[in-house]
């Protein structure tokens, strides 16, 4: 790095510190207007606009501008058209309009819509989020958008959190001010994701197809070290991954992206990178861009960065660990309980909210982590549960349990004394923290922990912001009355204790891992849905359905759509995986096989002419003919299940379909073959095995 890094921060960001030094004051206040309080963006300012970032985006190198949006394939999409316009002469011009930068029309046939928009109706638009900033990349500007169809219906992951995020802010401001809190006129939700990923040599990852075409290891058996030692959590860092580490931080400095911390994880070839927190819509948008840049960056070291959850099996799998909370205008983090949470009756009403909302709509947080590789994950020992429950810890505990028993909370500022008389003493925390909980509370905000590696954080933090908006908009009907008079605490308290009796289910503070805790969250009666095709159904129950349809996050349209957008997905992920299995054992792994058997079999035929034992050759003959003749048998039944369900035209039944008799062949035929590569040795074995890919960079 030449130069330093608050330099080189937001080099390539149109941000508001740009904005004023470049924009007319009158056009800047304008513009501010509309990102701060959602005032409509009239075409002169947007014109105005428009020719102001086109000029910074040339400076910046940039010839082509795209709108730049979330559909739901999972990934990003962008339309590159370049500024160029010709001139009378017969040469070319540089334009840029306020209608090109706030409208573009890509075709919208082409992602999936579940339905809402058919091949044949192929018009779309993507609109401009003037809230999140617009940046260049690569030769081009990119302009943050949403992505709507021609009738208006949202077909992309960004939409529903601006909605929610809307939503949030309305309930939120309302119900701050039965508390006396006049001045706050907006409410955000706040994230940020810690995100995690595997970094493995390139020259590995050309070897194996199903890396390649599904972004996990379908086959493999697991090394004989593992990370039984913990010798690689926050181990020093190699030489090739600091090295990327530090052009990592630098590509995402230059984007405005506060990337934090960094550090290996808990499995070999394993990493994390933490930003700060920012607004939730621009916290989407930063990490969607990097895990682009962790990706490109890679492969400037011959690196791959894999963000599957399990790209490895037996080996801890990636998460992506959402910190969420809300923030007002005025500055103030409303899930930061002060120094005497017991007297911070506005913080225990919205813990309050919370507790309830998370209860009650535990099916939607588990939805909104549902995917097929991270069903892989959850649950398997390194991630939590599929079961929802929150920490909270124990001072948190205890003055919950103060306010339901009517009793006097005591607390006392600890600190470490540490025996040592040159190391000072420090402030013990008031609560430990719990990694095995899949919402837990961490000092001023929650970490929600389910969240895949890959995911967009769009979908949990628009269905927490929807479900926190209903329970504040109850409280606020319900405590209204009382607003400004003197019963007004008891009656807060009152709600509270009603809160927690008929809620305080939801709250775990022990061991997510455990199989007690299954037991135990079955007696609780709190739901258990370990897998995709378990919880999917549940997004439209009726429950679900109001709460989109109250706060505009869905129509029922719009709800059904993704539902069926998000099983069809499901389906097809496991349906390439099957068939990539498929491939890789008949073209690769069978005949590998057979060709070592022959040779076997060729060394038994020269010792028996020359008298000289063969029993052992015999023996591993045998064993891996019989294995072969499985493994093929194996391949067969899968391609017939694959086949099957391929047949079945209801697509909830299909995915169905697929977890119960697809998964079970693809595990029978892994199995076999992972027993296999135990047996052949690795001069004959045609892919990389898991010690030679987490090993060696």
């Amino acid at each position: 790095m030449t130069k330093n890094v608050t330099e080189i921060f937001s080099e390539n960001v149109f941000n508001e510190k740009v904005m004023k030094s470049r924009l007319p004051k009158n056009v800047y206040k304008n513009f501010i207007n509309t990102v701060t309080n959602g005032d409509t963006l009239d075409m002169t300012t947007a014109d105005i606009v428009a020719n102001t970032i086109k000029e910074w985006a040339i400076e910046k190198g940039a010839t082509h501008y795209t709108h730049w949006f979330q559909p739901l394939t999972g990934s990003t999409a962008e339309k590159h058209d370049s500024f160029i316009s010709p001139a009378p002469n017969g040469m070319a011009i540089m334009e840029f309009s306020g209608k090109a930068l706030v409208k573009g029309e890509p075709d919208a046939s082409s992602f999936p819509s579940g339905g809402l928009r058919q091949t044949s109706s192929a018009r779309g638009y993507t609109a401009w989020d003037p809230t999140s900033y617009c940046f260049v990349k690569e030769g081009s500007l990119y302009i943050p958008t949403v992505f709507l169809s021609y009738t208006g219906e949202t077909l992309d992951k960004k939409t529903p959190l601006l909605r929610s995020m809307d939503a949030l802010s309305k309930t939120a401001v309302e119900f701050l001010k039965l508390f006396g809190n006049e001045k706050v006129t907006r409410v955000t939700s706040t994230v940020g994701a810690e995100q995690e990923y595997f970094l493995i040599d390139k020259e590995m990852y050309d070897k194996r197809e199903d890396l390649i075409l599904t972004g996990r290891t379908l086959f493999g058996a697991k090394p004989p070290k593992g990370q039984e030692l913990d010798d690689q959590y926050f181990a020093n860092l190699r030489p090739r991954i600091a090295a990327y580490m530090a052009d990592l931080d630098e590509e995402l400095w230059k984007l405005g992206i506060y990337s934090k911390t960094k550090h290996n994880e808990v499995a070999p070839a394993q990493h994390e990178m933490a930003p700060i927190f920012t607004t939730s819509n621009l916290g989407t948008d930063q990490n969607e861009l990097a895990m682009e840049v962790m990706e490109k960056v890679a492969l400037k070291h011959n690196l791959v960065c894999l963000l599957h959850e399990k790209p490895f099996e037996g080996v801890n799998g990636s998460g992506k660990h959402n910190n969420w909370s809300m923030a007002t205008n005025d500055g103030q983090n409303l899930l930061d309980p002060g120094d005497t949470p017991m007297e911070n009756l506005q913080f225990l009403t919205i813990l309050c909210a919370l507790i309830k909302g998370i209860d009650e709509y535990a099916d939607l947080m588990r939805i909104s982590a549902a995917s097929a590789g991270n069903d892989h994950r959850l649950g398997a020992d390194e991630a939590p549960p599929a079961i929802v429950s929150m920490f909270l810890g124990e001072e948190l505990d205890a003055v919950l349990k103060a306010i339901e028993e009517d009793t006097v909370f005591k607390t006392e500022t600890q600190t470490f004394e540490i025996g040592i008389n040159a190391l000072p003493s420090f402030p013990k925390d008031s609560t430990d923290r719990n990694r095995t909980s899949p919402f837990a509370f961490t000092g001023n905000r929650f970490e929600f922990r389910m969240v895949g590696s890959s995911d967009n954080i769009a979908c949990p933090n628009a269905l927490l912001n929807t479900i926190v908006s209903e329970e504040l908009s109850q409280f606020t009907e319900m405590l209204s009355p009382f607003k400004g008079k003197e019963n007004f605490e008891s009656e807060v308290k009152k709600l509270l204790k009603s809160v927690l009796k008929e809620h305080r289910r939801i709250i775990f503070n022990g061991d997510g891992y455990s199989l007690e805790w299954v037991q135990e969250a079955k007696r609780r009666g709190l739901p258990n849905y370990p897998s995709t095709v378990d919880c999917m159904p549940h997004y439209t129950d009726e429950k679900n359905m109001y709460i989109f349809k109250k706060f505009g996050i869905y129509s029922e349209s719009e709800l059904n759509a993704r539902t069926e957008v998000l099983l069809e997905t499901y389906s097809k992920t496991i349906r390439i995986e099957a068939r990539t299995m498929i491939e890789m054992a008949r073209k690769q792994l069978i005949p590998a096989t057979l060709e070592y058997v022959h040779r076997l079999s060729e060394a038994i035929a020269v010792k028996n002419q020359i008298n000289i034992s063969s029993c052992t050759e015999q023996k591993m003959a045998e064993r891996l003919s019989d294995l072969a003749d499985a493994f093929y048998d194996s391949t067969n039944n899968l391609e017939v299940q694959v086949n099957k369900a391929c047949e079945v035209k209801n697509i909830p039944e299909q995915a169905r379909f697929f977890h119960d008799k697809v998964l079970a062949e693809m595990e029978r035929m892994r199995t076999t073959a992972d027993t296999i590569e135990r047996i052949m040795p690795s001069s004959h074995w045609p892919i990389p095995d898991y010690s030679q890919m987490i090993y060696n960079v």
